[in-house]
């Protein structure tokens, strides 16, 4: 019964007007979800603060003890592979998935916890609607656990300068060709 209703769910989640994967569909913006976020400075942010620039975008949470913190290894490999030229505008942007927990408070403490150069990176908050649309928009699959901790996907999408999906990798550990290619294009 559990399983059935969640796999309504996630129909429903993907289903909704403007949630459907933009992976699909390479002309569409992640920025035409206008979603209304708070960055780990408590700032109200929009979801394309990084307009005009190459963006690295992926959902995590604050609290994870395992797969999360692989993704932000992973994220700054990708970043220190991309060719110097290249390297300046590229942004990062890391949404949560814990909307309950992950305040901007929860995200500041990460950031300086691991080092994070927020002047690059942005550690966001939303409600738990936009997590939804944001996770259906970028293809990631994630539900809450009983304990509180979350099972998901570990997408990490590079956008070029006008929000759209120019590639899209689950690699961990390493920096994905495909997606050094994407950022390096001209």
């Amino acid at each position: 019964m559990m399983r059935r209703g969640l796999m309504l769910c996630l129909f429903a989640a993907c289903t909704m007007p403007g949630a459907s994967s933009l992976a699909s569909d390479r002309d569409a913006s992640l920025y035409q979800l206008h979603e209304k976020l708070l960055s780990q400075d408590g700032k109200a942010i929009d979801l394309d603060i990084y307009r005009g620039k190459p963006v690295l975008v992926t959902m995590f949470y604050a609290s994870c003890p395992a797969t999360c913190p692989l993704i932000i290894d992973t994220l700054r490999e990708i970043e220190r592979k991309v060719d110097e030229p290249r390297r300046p505008p590229v942004r990062v942007l890391l949404v949560s998935l814990d909307a309950a927990r992950d305040t901007p408070e929860a995200l500041r403490k990460l950031a300086g916890e691991r080092r994070i150069d927020t002047s690059r990176w942005t550690l966001a908050h939303a409600d738990a609607a936009a997590v939804r649309r944001i996770a259906a928009a970028l293809s990631i699959q994630y539900r809450q656990l009983p304990n509180g901790e979350f099972s998901h996907s570990t997408i990490i999408s590079a956008l070029n300068a006008d929000g759209k999906i120019v590639s899209q990798s689950a690699e961990l550990g390493h920096a994905d060709p495909e997606l050094l290619r994407a950022l390096n294009a001209p």
